[in-house]
């Protein structure tokens, strides 16, 4: 029986590699990747049991895709936008799909509404727009005009309770995008 916490790493996919890195590395097109381990964490009221985590490292990678695909710059409709991150958020989940982490994924489901919930306050870029839109969505007066004329920034403005109110969970949900939480349920 082992004790502490340890982990043990799995290989869990072989994945093609570019050519370079495979040069570099030694190997011939495919090398062993490490997407999750299994640690040794305590239960509550038990003995220790093996928990199933998602590395940092790929979690980074994740973070570092779902940023490219929603970088401000790139000119498209939220419903592409949302389209095109929902295909990668599902393939993502699907090979992490036996990790069982769900606050990380819950994190991760928070993290992105918030994104895109910036991203839309970046495309209406003025601030009667804003406040019409704030008020379309049906935010009262006082606040859509409190949030419109704030000096804050996007990041910031997107975690306000104007555009939580106006761009609530369901909304996303309503445009197609896949949540990690549910999906790690379903």
């Amino acid at each position: 029986m082992r004790t502490g916490r340890q982990n043990i790493q799995l290989e869990l996919a072989l994945e093609p590699t570019v050519k370079g890195e495979a040069r570099s590395a030694g190997r011939q097109g495919t090398e062993a990747r490490v997407a999750c381990a299994e640690s040794e964490r305590p239960a509550a009221g038990q003995g220790p049991s093996m928990e199933a985590v998602i590395q940092p490292g790929n979690l980074r990678k994740a973070l570092a895709r779902v940023r490219e695909l929603t970088r401000c710059t790139k000119s498209v409709s939220l419903a592409h936008l949302v389209a095109e991150l929902s295909r990668y958020l599902i393939g993502w989940r699907g090979y992490f799909g036996f990790c069982e982490t769900p606050s990380v994924l819950s994190r991760l489901d928070q993290w992105i509404r918030r994104r895109l919930r910036a991203i839309v306050w970046r495309q209406w870029k003025r601030g009667r727009t804003r406040f019409a839109a704030l008020r379309r969505l049906g935010v009262n007066k006082h606040l859509a005009a409190k949030t419109a004329g704030s000096a804050r920034g996007p990041w910031r403005l997107s975690n306000s309770p104007a555009l939580s109110y106006a761009l609530p969970n369901a909304f996303f949900i309503r445009l197609g995008l896949a949540t990690l939480a549910s999906l790690a349920t379903a």
